[in-house]
């Protein structure tokens, strides 16, 4: 049976976080968390200079806010996207610290520069912006997500050599360069031909479960689908 291209319509994180069962709001905390822990992380040492330890924990302490305070009730999706949401929480948590920080230091000398005026005009070495770099983290972490959740499927499912061919062809080849499927099938005990099929079925998969994290992580159908398209160039 094929596949369809566009997974049907079933309860996104926002649903789920927004919902009644305690169960379903846990883990589509996590699910939110996997997706945006390390775009967060990013954000915070490019857009806000922090070092790697400190912008770990901040972004720890972002989520563990969100969840407390159930920061996502208020977010509409007809206003903006997630991930801009979600920057724009990230700034207000990293300014109101500052803020009390300098508090603290009243009567021993301002800082000459307020610490978000200085973000406001910092740029990402190579010239691209904290935005675009959370961007590119949250596209990465998509895949990552997407990635776990094939393997998971194929060795459910008794396929450990199709996770096999897509890891060493697609994912980890061997010296970071893809063998031939020759070299490939040789290695793994395989025809070219059980290659080939294993691998068109493999990426059949993950496609499948690449749709299936943005479905997760959308607000609506018009959201996934052009997430769709600017991930995979996929056209509804």
């Amino acid at each position: 049976m094929a596949m369809s291209l566009f997974p049907p319509t079933r309860h996104s994180v926002l649903d789920a976080l927004r919902g009644d069962d305690p169960g379903r709001r846990r883990a589509a905390q996590e699910t939110l968390a996997l997706a945006y822990l390390r775009p967060v992380q990013r954000y915070l040492a490019i857009r806000w200079r922090r070092s790697p330890d400190e912008a770990s924990e901040l972004a720890q302490e972002f989520f563990r806010a969100a969840s407390e305070r159930d920061l996502l009730v208020a977010y509409d999706g007809r206003r903006a996207r997630l991930r801009t949401y979600l920057r724009l929480c990230i700034d207000a948590m990293v300014r109101n610290a500052d803020a009390a920080r300098r508090r603290e230091k009243r009567g021993g000398g301002q800082l000459p520069v307020a610490l978000e005026s200085v973000a406001e005009v910092l740029e990402a070495p190579g010239g691209d912006s904290p935005e675009a770099l959370f961007e590119q983290e949250w596209r990465r972490s998509v895949l990552s997500l997407a990635v776990d959740r094939t393997r998971s499927t194929l060795l459910a499912r008794g396929k450990e050599p199709h996770w096999a061919v897509l890891e060493g062809f697609d994912l980890d080849p061997p010296g970071g360069e893809r063998p031939s499927y020759a070299e490939l099938g040789q290695r793994l005990g395989l025809s070219v031909t059980e290659v080939t099929n294993r691998l068109s079925f493999a990426r059949r998969i993950l496609r499948q479960q690449t749709l299936e994290v943005l479905r997760d992580l959308t607000q609506d159908e018009t959201e996934f689908r052009q997430e769709a398209r600017a991930l995979l160039g996929v056209e509804p």
